[in-house]
């Protein structure tokens, strides 16, 4: 009988130990678009958990549009996260796009969730880092 080896041989440079924040940038990412899932979901069905309203926002925004929006790029964010624990090229891509657009939109939303944005923002940050840094080492 003829068998396989099941081992996949990485060609190139060994990685380097960088490779787990990596892997982690993909886990903050993947975390991120389950919260922005959350955060849509509450912003579209509780607009009285609110520290303000639209008013108090530096953007004028209609809150049901911008929960979609949240529902939306939560998914996206989340299914990038696994990408990027796949070692997917598009998925750091993707990744950097979406952490800067993530951290500047919770710059916006600081007056309705400051402690829930200033964490968002960290995160987006850390994962951005991360992926610029090291991605091309979780290439096979």
């Amino acid at each position: 009988m003829n068998y396989q080896n099941p081992v996949q041989v990485r060609s190139g440079p060994a990685p380097t130990p960088w490779v787990g924040m990596v892997l982690f940038a993909g886990l903050p990412l993947l975390l991120l678009g389950v919260f922005g899932v959350i955060e849509g979901l509450v912003t579209v069905l509780r607009h009285d958990l609110y520290l303000t309203d639209a008013n108090g926002l530096p953007v004028q925004v209609n809150l049901d549009l911008w929960g979609w929006t949240q529902l939306f790029l939560g998914a996206i964010t989340a299914l990038t996260g696994i990408g990027i624990l796949y070692g997917q090229t598009w998925a750091r891509v993707v990744g950097v796009v979406i952490a800067v657009l993530g951290a500047l939109s919770n710059m916006l939303f600081l007056p309705v969730y400051p402690f829930w944005c200033t964490i968002m923002i960290a995160l987006n940050v850390v994962a951005i880092y991360a992926i610029t840094a090291h991605g091309r080492e979780t290439r096979y």
